[in-house]
């Protein structure tokens, strides 16, 4: 008598859990990813630099954050390894690169910054074009390389939240909106040879 009494009970139950559980899956609309158009390598002499083109938007919490002077920041990362037999990949070069978006709310203008350099923008739109498209970064050196080898280079970007303000590194984590990523776009590399 008692089972049968709490047994519409159980299945309320169990369909607001399953309810529940799609709701969590289906989560808040997340950002959309980060998508490698193209990535090469190019001579520069003593090296090699990369020449990259990045496609994404910014969804409407990202932009939001950015015009309240909360500051977001865009690394790209390159690798080069290559594959040995007889023991780990070979790794000679890792590097990254972080650029930084910010809004200065009393010039009205957009701030791209990296390293010392930083560039103003009258549109968000006109500051993440130059974000997208990562020229002339030195990633490697000649002597990093052996001649006539052919090695697998990766790059990627993301949106770096580990470098913003402690609180919103709080609130990234738990917001899908804030995870703006692109997969590993992956190519081959041959050095060429010296000339004699």
């Amino acid at each position: 008598m008692t089972i049968k009494r709490f047994l519409p009970l159980r299945l309320a139950a169990a369909l607001w859990i399953a309810l529940a559980l799609c709701l969590a899956a289906a989560g808040p609309a997340c950002a959309d990813p980060i998508s490698v158009q193209r990535a090469s390598l190019q001579s520069d002499g003593t090296g090699w630099n990369l020449d990259a083109r990045f496609d994404f938007e910014l969804n409407s919490s990202l932009e939001d954050a950015v015009n309240k002077g909360i500051p977001l920041y865009f690394t790209t990362d390159f690798e080069l390894s290559r594959p040995r037999w007889y023991w780990f990949d070979e790794q000679p070069v890792s590097v990254s690169q972080t650029i930084r978006l910010s809004f200065q709310p009393l010039t009205r203008e957009y701030r791209v910054s990296s390293g010392g350099l930083q560039l103003g923008f009258a549109s968000l739109s006109e500051a993440l074009a130059v974000i997208k498209h990562v020229t002339s970064w030195h990633v490697i050196d000649r002597n990093q390389v052996a001649p006539g080898e052919t090695y697998n280079a990766s790059v990627r970007m993301q949106l770096d939240t580990a470098l913003m303000p402690k609180p919103f590194q709080v609130d990234a984590v738990n917001n899908r909106d804030w995870a703006l990523a692109s997969d590993w776009k992956r190519f081959t590399f041959t050095v060429a040879e010296r000339a004699k």
